[in-house]
């Protein structure tokens, strides 16, 4: 197994924890190498917070914990591609890269409706690669939606 499919499995991990929980099933991981810095799940509805994605928990909790809002030389592992808020905090994150699973093609800005981590112009860009474990995570996601609406729950 490789380093990249061993973070997004522990990026899995925290989406089926989301799921659990009842939120959207949204699991990440942010990593310098092959060291996990710190992992997150969504958390929107628990916190009453629409900022709450996995993403923006987790960069926020490894800023914490290295020290620093620059995270150059980290990368990213998420289930689903990154909305519009959380591709913009990538960029300004500074991260090195993002490896993500399920591709969002209503809402993706890493490349699915947008490349907006690649804009030039912003000052920093990084390179994201859509697709890992992408059947994992979108099977997830889909059962996940598939509960919601038998039980007539909006999400």
């Amino acid at each position: 197994m490789t380093v990249h499919e061993r973070m997004m499995r522990l990026a899995l991990v925290e989406a089926q924890k989301a799921f659990d929980e009842g939120e959207i099933p949204v699991g990440a991981v942010i990593a310098q190498g092959e060291n996990v810095i710190a992992c997150a799940h969504n958390l929107r509805e628990q916190r009453k917070d629409p900022t709450a994605h996995a993403e923006m928990l987790v960069i926020q909790a490894a800023s914490q914990i290295l020290g620093t809002r620059r995270l150059n030389d980290c990368t990213l592992y998420v289930t689903l591609e990154p909305c519009p808020m959380c591709a913009g905090a990538l960029v300004m994150a500074c991260l090195k890269n993002c490896y993500f699973g399920a591709r969002d093609e209503r809402q993706g800005c890493a490349e699915s409706v947008y490349a907006l981590t690649r804009d030039p112009a912003f000052y920093h860009r990084l390179t994201c690669v859509g697709g890992l474990l992408e059947d994992e995570a979108s099977q997830m996601l889909r059962s996940f939606f598939e509960s919601r609406r038998q039980k007539g729950e909006r999400v």
